[in-house]
């Protein structure tokens, strides 16, 4: 397998590496619904799974890649994160939590 388990700035991704598929982990189901209302008011759709499809801590958010998405449509996708993230608190990396 060519999984994947990353942090990017605080968020965590993890998935298959060959895959288009980029999923970001919110763990709290509060977070899924407001982030979808949120980034496609913004211009980013996004596609939300969570319980029952996931477990019920596992809710998140998962980008779907393709050849025709520029650097400018993955910089907008991480501008919106950023614009987001004082709402929902998605970066759960302990790693990256101010002290």
């Amino acid at each position: 397998s060519s999984g994947i388990n990353a942090e990017y700035g605080g968020y965590i991704i993890y998935g298959e590496l060959t895959s288009p598929v980029v999923p970001l982990l919110l763990f709290r189901i509060s977070s899924i619904c407001g982030f979808a209302k949120e980034a496609l008011a913004r211009g980013v759709a996004p596609v939300i799974v969570g319980f029952p499809a996931t477990p019920i801590l596992g809710s998140r958010v998962r980008f779907c890649m393709s050849a025709s998405h520029t650097r400018e449509h993955l910089d907008r996708i991480l501008e919106v994160l950023e614009e987001l993230e004082p709402f929902l608190s998605m970066k759960l990396s302990k790693r990256h939590r101010q002290k």
